[in-house]
């Protein structure tokens, strides 16, 4: 009887021991695997401008998305700092990055909402509808950044 008992308590510390090791991997499994789909997401939003959608029964996967990609304004100069070196006026002739599509679509809409302002006008019609509409666009593009 008391070698069935040892035996069991030997068992019993070995698969103590076996789960904390198994506990262990699980959980540094467990994040890489999250590593790696957080990856792939802002990967997938960087290539194709949308979140991934995790599935259904997944509703605790939130993450911020890293701001890697966006580029920093260079540091204005010291007055009285030395001429740029070519190199540095290379980088600085860069062709201006492109803009936001949100912005150039409102543009456009500003552009065709005066139009139509300018025609409501000169036919002597009413105008109120089409002033207020180049206001809220005016306004978004405020809100977007961009100068009007």
């Amino acid at each position: 009887m008391g070698d069935v008992i040892s035996e069991y308590q030997k068992w019993k510390t070995q698969g103590e021991n076996l789960r904390g090791q198994a506990k262990g991997a699980m959980e540094l499994r467990f994040r890489e695997l999250l590593v790696e789909a957080v990856a792939i997401a802002e990967e997938y939003r960087a290539d194709f401008g949308a979140a991934l959608k995790p599935p259904a029964p997944v509703t605790a996967f939130r993450f911020k998305p890293s701001t890697k990609s966006k580029a920093r304004k260079p540091a204005k100069p010291a007055p009285g700092a030395k001429a740029k070196t070519p190199e540095a006026a290379r980088v600085e002739s860069k062709p201006p990055a492109k803009p936001d599509p949100k912005v150039v679509r409102l543009q456009q809409r500003l552009g065709t909402a005066k139009k139509k302002l300018d025609e409501a006008k000169a036919a002597g019609g009413p105008t109120r509808l089409f002033e207020d509409r180049v206001y809220e666009i005016e306004d978004a593009l405020r809100l977007a950044g961009a100068a009007v």
